[in-house]
């Protein structure tokens, strides 16, 4: 039995997600290689920080979310219309980081996490529907039949 790429990131991306909350002790040495993990910036699960700050925590809450969906259902996106699309679920990731990053508004954890939910979901979403497309894409097709040559006049 042959795994697909995409079924490996898609079950990685569920796993990965409820590891964060059930294994935060153990997967915080890793988190340091993804995330600034600030305490205050972070969410607390039975006295344990998560291992990746609130924003990156629903980036991979979004993924997990989408990736069952994408699985079962999963339809590339035109190109010009998946980056437009991106570029609206990065919105409000880009604006909550923004304004925090110029000191004009804080935003609670819950805001980090929710404002990231959309951008992860539409990446996992676009990822996965990609590669299934490029599966089919890659299968061989039949040979064409010889062409006729043309008479020049």
């Amino acid at each position: 039995m042959r795994v697909s790429l995409r079924w490996t990131l898609g079950v990685g991306a569920v796993v990965w997600a409820v590891a964060l909350l059930l294994l935060p002790d153990r997967l915080f040495p890793f988190g340091l290689f993804i995330c600034h993990q600030r305490p205050e910036r972070s969410f607390f699960f039975n006295g344990h920080q998560l291992p990746v700050c609130a924003r990156c925590t629903g980036l991979y809450v979004g993924a997990a979310a989408a990736a069952p969906l994408a699985l079962f259902a999963a339809a590339s996106a035109a190109v010009a219309r998946a980056r437009w699309m991106l570029l609206l679920a990065a919105l409000p990731t880009l604006v909550t980081w923004t304004l925090e990053f110029a000191g004009l508004m804080p935003f609670s954890n819950v805001a980090r996490f929710i404002s990231a939910l959309p951008l992860g979901f539409l990446a996992a979403w676009l990822v996965l529907g990609e590669l299934a497309t490029a599966r089919t894409l890659r299968t061989p097709a039949a040979p064409l039949a010889p062409r006729a040559p043309r008479k020049v006049e």
